[in-house]
């Protein structure tokens, strides 16, 4: 890898190579407009304004490069501010070549799911702050629900108990030397985790969870963005 970058602001991935088709739309979600701006126009704001924030690296689907400049960074006044990188067949394909596009490499590295547009500042200083103390930090939520374990068949198999039980979100928060080799032993093995915590955990480091925010939702359906649009419109109340 490159030098490091020995200043204290660290870079965030955000991770848009996805096409979205879930929520049943004729474009893929992160273009999707919510209150006057796509969505992953909301996200890419919220780190270019968050504090020790460097870099801004955007990971887009590949022909989507000049797009997303015309179309979100330029009317954002962002086109400085955020490097776009073409994504992978797979989201964690796409968070490696973020990675791979950081250079110098920084010190402490966030990765964002682009249809989380919601994300506070408060959650990315605190997920910010747990990377470099601990290493590994995501911000997650207690599961407030029964959770059932289902046969495909639609049978409850088990009922489990929700102690402990957390729901992970996005930003997650590594020291860069952590996730590097986390992707490389992934990348070596065909090892395909559920989010980049889980290929950490596999290499037997300890990833603290700081607590999230229900209001810091995924958009995946469209009740999802119907309910990132009213919280908007609460905020601006």
């Amino acid at each position: 890898m490159e030098s490091v970058d020995q200043s204290e602001s660290a870079s965030v991935i955000v991770v848009a190579a996805g096409q979205g088709l879930r929520l049943g739309a004729d474009q893929p979600k992160q273009y999707l407009p919510l209150a006057g701006c796509p969505v992953l126009g909301w996200t890419l704001k919220a780190f270019a304004a968050a504090a020790g924030i460097g870099r801004v690296v955007a990971v887009v689907p590949p022909g989507d490069r000049d797009y997303c400049r015309s179309e979100i960074l330029e009317p954002l006044g962002l086109t400085e501010r955020v490097a776009l990188v073409a994504g992978g067949r797979e989201r964690q394909d796409s968070v490696f070549n973020g990675l791979a596009a950081l250079a110098p490499v920084p010190a402490v590295v966030l990765i964002h799911d682009g249809v989380r547009p919601l994300v506070t500042g408060g959650i990315i200083a605190a997920v910010l702050r747990g990377a470099r103390e601990w290493g590994a930090c995501i911000a997650a939520l207690p599961v407030p629900d029964t959770i059932k374990r289902v046969a495909p068949e639609g049978c409850i198999r088990e009922t489990l108990p929700r102690d402990g039980l957390w729901q992970a979100q996005t930003p997650q928060g590594f020291r860069f030397a952590l996730i590097w080799q986390a992707h490389q032993e992934a990348r070596r093995q065909e090892f395909r985790g559920t989010d980049d915590a889980q290929l950490v955990e596999r290499l037997g480091h300890a990833v603290r969870v700081v607590p999230g925010s229900p209001g810091n939702v995924k958009i995946t359906h469209p009740a999802d963005l119907a309910l990132a649009a009213a919280l908007l419109r609460s905020v601006s109340i």
